[in-house]
């Protein structure tokens, strides 16, 4: 698709773009938190308020482990209780929730330590980092479910890929303002709050944004709220409520829930393993979010300063300078991957690709900081720097965006919130634990820290490449085709080269399992073995948004 069609499709789907993005903002929180605190440690004005410069060295590896590791704890809970909340409540209520929970969160962090000792200070840090990170939770958990939910399938996976933009866009953004910070404030107190009380704007411009969005319309068919439903619709794809595509949508929409809008909480943690179908479709979720976090980004996010300074760059200025630009990075890589790869390369490739130049960049990184632990810049420094600057360029073409977009479209209708409050938890759970052991096996085993992540990120590439068929182009109702049968062999037929190892052996296309389901299946057991009917009449000439 030619860059003149790109704007064109954009116009068009204006009102879907602006509901992604009002969404995604929320995405800048946890962003804004990465790049925040990592450069908020390495200052010697928040060292001397804490007491941290007079810690141990392994003291103050536990310290900055802890500090950061408190925000994915209430990350973790937050998360996990939208899985309750967003089905009795809705979606956007609780996404309005989040914002005012991240503000308060983020207010409090701002005032930590005034008038009082440095271990109450410490404490106030704490509970308003774990309070913020309940906000955090939330959004992480409701924006992917939310934004596929809402949008066409033709940029459904480029809209839940702003999720990653918006994450990268807070990163860079906090690390100028601490570079800004280092730079133009005295090293008092003010120099590490200011940065605190920055990170309220995008609270609340994503918490204004969404007051103004529609609730998901799958969320309204579940509770039986129809012509609201089909409004959203309309609204998305800027067409009339009364259009066929609407009510094609709405129609598949309602065969997907039917029967299954009465489900409890404990229900749907059953239906998960209703079927091997359904459990591995649940299943795919957690995995890529555990996935994501083993790639090791969070280690460079939050640490990247310590890393840079490893690497040779010394001075805490010149090593945020470099952190910031990492950042630049981060954000122009993922932009191009939503605007030209995701949909167009598909999610499969992206994580073939991203996998294996993570995982490359990253042996390098290790293999460099085995031989040349410490000390002044050499000229293979210089290409150890490159190596971190394209690491961050794969993660944004793979294992950065396109885990959302996957864990928002395989998960069954039906379970899709559940599902993503588990995988989010995950995600959360593992972000928790790889920023809490990060400084100590930096402290500990060194290069050994990059040497086990890179071996990861090749691990999660051959996973994608075996077993992950791809989802692109296909509607959210038609997803449960791509695991009905043969999974291995068409995650093999749509991978580079695969078909060398299946020889002549073939997957059915979508299209021809669902004719070959409505001939042979009655329309009860669809609705029980799949979660999918269909009418008497056939299948729609109509397509659906």
């Amino acid at each position: 698709m030619t860059f003149r069609n790109e704007l064109r499709e954009i116009v068009h789907y204006r009102n879907a773009y602006l509901l992604a993005f009002s969404a995604a903002m929320g995405s800048i929180f946890y962003g804004w938190d990465i790049g925040l605190i990592g450069g908020i440690i390495a200052m010697s004005s928040f060292q001397e308020s804490f007491g941290v410069d007079k810690l141990s060295t392994s003291a103050k590896a536990d310290f900055n482990g802890n500090i950061v590791s408190i925000l994915q704890g209430g990350c973790f809970f937050g998360a996990l209780s939208m899985g309750y909340f967003s089905g009795k409540f809705g979606r956007k209520p609780c996404l309005i929730a989040s914002g005012v929970i991240y503000i308060v969160g983020s207010a409090i962090q701002a005032i930590a330590g005034l008038g009082s000792s440095a271990a109450t200070g410490l404490s106030v840090l704490y509970f308003s980092r774990f309070l913020g990170g309940i906000g955090v939770g939330m959004v992480s958990a409701l924006v992917p479910s939310y934004v596929s939910e809402c949008t066409p399938r033709k940029i459904r996976g480029r809209c839940t890929g702003m999720i990653q933009f918006a994450n990268n866009i807070g990163i860079m953004l906090s690390f100028w303002v601490n570079y800004s910070a280092v730079l133009n404030i005295a090293p008092t107190d003010m120099q590490w709050r200011i940065p605190f009380i920055v990170q309220i704007v995008p609270g609340a411009l994503f918490t204004f944004a969404m007051l103004f969005q529609p609730e998901s319309p799958r969320w309204l068919v579940e509770k039986g709220r129809y012509p609201q439903a089909a409004n959203t619709l309309a609204f998305v794809a800027r067409i009339s409520p009364e259009d066929p595509a609407v009510l094609v949508t709405l129609d598949e929409i309602k065969e997907e829930f039917e029967g299954k809008d009465k489900l409890s909480l404990w229900q749907q943690f059953r239906g998960m393993g209703a079927s091997p179908v359904i459990a591995n479709r649940c299943f795919i979720p957690a995995l890529v979010m555990f996935f994501q976090q083993w790639t090791g980004t969070n280690a460079i996010n939050y640490f990247s300063p310590e890393i840079f300074t490893g690497l040779g760059i010394t001075g805490t200025s010149s090593t945020l300078f470099a952190t910031g630009i990492y950042g630049v990075v981060k954000v122009i890589s993922v932009g191009l991957v939503l605007m030209f790869a995701v949909e167009s390369f598909g999610r499969k490739k992206c994580l073939i690709v991203g996998g294996i130049g993570q995982g490359l960049t990253m042996l390098w990184i290790g293999g460099y900081s085995s031989i040349h632990p410490s000390g002044p810049i050499v000229p293979a420094s210089y290409v150890s720097l490159v190596a971190v600057y394209l690491y961050a360029v794969f993660y944004c073409v793979g294992w950065g965006p396109v885990p959302w977009v996957i864990s928002a479209e395989v998960a069954p209708n039906h379970l899709r919130t559940v599902s993503l409050s588990i995988a989010i938890g995950v995600n959360w759970l593992f972000s928790f634990t790889i920023s809490k052991i990060t400084p100590i096996m930096l402290d500990k085993i060194t290069y050994g820290t990059f040497l086990i992540f890179g071996l990861m990120c090749i691990i999660m590439a051959a996973w994608a490449y075996i077993f992950f068929p791809e989802t692109a182009g296909h509607a959210l109702e038609d997803i449960h085709f791509l695991f009905e049968q043969d999974v291995i062999v068409r995650a093999l037929q749509d991978a580079p080269l695969g078909r060398l190892f299946i020889g002549k052996k073939r997957a059915l296309s979508v299209e021809e399992l669902k004719m070959e389901m409505e001939v042979n299946v009655d329309q009860k057991s669809i609705k029980e073995d799949s979660g999918k009917a269909f009418d008497d009449g056939g299948a729609s000439s109509v397509a659906p948004i």
